[in-house]
């Protein structure tokens, strides 16, 4: 008779861009992730994701990991940043020239922006150049792109239920590597994802149809999916999403306590009886309170002032 096995370690991961500071948005998904980890004795890791090294910034990544220490979200080992892992997206990209599932495309940014909308409003790809690239633009720049099936790809997120797209209509084959020789996000996070371990990704409900897209290519890569949880979206008064891009405010440089009260409040969790004095003390009682169940189950909500 075999001995008790364990429960596999729980690993999440916050993986912010540095190409700003952090915002309310921002620590609404840091607070998520850490929680959710935390609270099932899991392990968190901070991850860099810079692997657009044209928009990253060195004096904003250090803002980020400054914040996070000041609101006492520490991650359990090494910085990782996706700017030292071209080896590891050169071997992916390779795996999948093998398969014949990746091509070349020299399509221009002027004839996608011809191509129809899809029901988000972002560009459905054609399959221009899937059956090869022309030959008098043999010598222009060429990105990579993932061929796709006909099939209705799905998951189950933790809070927004059943998600399912047919990614041949509703996105086409989607760029892998850039034409400028950058590796796309989505290739990138399913790879860092796999190698770093992680069992359990929380972030916003803006990346539920990325979700779709890396959980296709992790098939295509066998690699393994992690449960997926979205939370609500934090905008700004006219329901735009708070981002970098749309110079959302950072996060205020003085006590801690508030604003992690309003994410946690944000998050559909019950505040403690008795205010925090402390970053660390709020984090005590959050680890322990934490529930799923709580959080909304909305793409979005207003963010409070802070």
């Amino acid at each position: 008779m075999s001995g008790p096995t364990s429960a596999p370690v729980v690993r999440g991961r916050f993986a912010p861009s540095p190409t700003g500071p952090l915002h309310f948005g921002s620590l609404v998904a840091a607070l998520a992730s850490f929680c959710d980890a935390r609270h099932r004795g899991g392990e968190w890791l901070v991850r860099i994701e810079d692997v657009d090294t044209p928009r990253s910034r060195p004096d904003a990544e250090r803002a980020i990991l400054a914040a996070l220490d000041r609101f006492g979200l520490r991650g359990d080992g090494a910085i990782v940043r996706q700017s030292e892992r071209t080896a590891l997206y050169e071997a992916a990209l390779a795996r999948l020239a093998a398969a014949g599932l990746v091509y070349r495309c020299a399509c221009t940014r002027r004839e996608l922006e011809a191509g129809a909308l899809n029901a988000i409003g972002e560009r459905v790809y054609p399959g221009t150049c899937r059956n090869g690239v022309a030959a008098a633009r043999a010598h222009a720049p060429q990105a990579w792109r993932l061929r796709v099936t006909a099939r209705a790809t799905s998951f189950t997120d933790r809070v927004q239920g059943r998600q399912t797209q047919d990614l041949a209509r509703d996105v086409g084959d989607f760029v892998v590597r850039r034409a400028d020789g950058l590796f796309a996000y989505q290739l990138a996070v399913v790879v860092d994802d796999a190698a770093q371990g992680i069992t359990s990704v929380v972030r916003g409900a803006d990346l539920l149809t990325s979700t779709l897209r890396q959980t296709y290519l992790q098939r295509c890569l066998d690699l393994p999916t992690p449960e997926y949880l979205h939370v609500p979206v934090a905008t700004d008064d006219g329901g735009h999403k708070l981002s970098k891009n749309t110079h959302a405010a950072p996060l205020a440089s003085g006590d801690p306590v508030p604003a992690l009260l309003a994410a946690w409040c944000f998050l559909g969790q019950q505040a403690p009886t008795a205010t925090p004095t402390s970053a660390a003390q709020f984090l005590d009682h959050a680890i322990r309170a934490w529930s799923c169940a709580r959080i909304p189950a909305t793409a979005t909500l207003p963010a409070p002032r802070v």
